[in-house]
C-alpha cells in the first residue's frame, strides 16, 4: 500500500480547488471502495466526538469553513459549526443525511448515480428536495458486522470538496493509507 501524505497537505491539495464549474466524472466503483474500506470495529459517542473533532482539525489545516454532524441511529451526537457558517449549513447538513439514512451510500455516492446517467442531481427521483440533497458530504457510517448506524457530514464547500474532507477525516480517524 502506499503511503499517504501528511494529512493536513492532502487536504490542502483536496480542498485547494475551490468552485467546481465541471464536475470530472466519478466512478461509482471507486465511490463503492471507499464505503468498503472506511469502516469501523466499533463506534461509540466518544467515537462520533473524536471523529467530528478530526473533521474541524483537518477543515482549519486546509483554512476552510464548514459545518460538521456526527449521528449513530438517528441520535445528533457532535454537531459544531466553524465561524461564517449558518442555519443553512444546518438544512444541509439534515437533508444530504437524509439521503444517506434513505439509500445507504454517500450523497456523492448518489449525486455520481444521478450524474453519470444524465439525470439532474438537483432533482432526486421520488424524494422530495425540499428533505433529500444529492450533494457531497455525507457518508455512512458503518460498523464491520452490524451494519450501517449513523453519518458523518459536512458541508460548506462545494461537494466534491465536503466529500473529499469526510473522506480524509475518515482515513485519519481508521489510520488508514493509501489511494482511495
Amino acid at each position: 500500500m502506499k503511503k499517504c501524505l501528511s494529512i493536513p497537505f492532502a487536504i490542502l491539495l483536496l480542498l485547494g480547488g475551490g468552485a467546481h464549474a465541471e464536475e470530472p466524472r466519478v466512478e461509482l466503483s471507486t465511490l463503492l471502495h471507499q464505503e468498503q474500506v472506511l469502516q469501523f470495529d466499533s463506534f461509540d459517542n466518544d467515537t462520533a466526538l473524536a471523529l467530528g473533532l478530526k473533521a474541524i482539525e483537518l477543515a482549519r489545516a486546509g483554512h476552510k469553513t464548514v459545518a460538521v454532524n456526527v449521528t449513530r441511529d438517528g441520535l445528533m451526537l457532535f454537531y459544531y459549526g466553524m465561524q461564517g457558517t449558518n442555519a443553512d449549513n444546518a438544512n444541509w447538513i439534515r437533508r444530504k443525511s437524509n439521503l444517506v439514512n434513505t439509500t445507504g451510500h454517500s450523497s456523492f455516492y448518489t449525486h455520481n448515480e444521478i450524474k453519470n446517467s444524465g439525470g439532474d442531481f438537483n432533482v432526486i427521483p421520488g424524494l422530495d428536495a425540499r428533505d433529500y440533497a444529492a450533494h457531497g458530504g455525507s457518508f455512512p457510517i458503518v460498523v464491520k458486522g452490524q451494519g450501517r448506524i449513523g453519518t458523518i457530514t459536512v458541508t460548506g464547500l462545494p461537494g466534491p470538496d465536503d466529500h473529499a474532507l469526510v473522506v480524509a477525516t475518515l482515513k485519519a480517524y481508521l489510520k488508514v493509507d493509501g489511494e482511495l
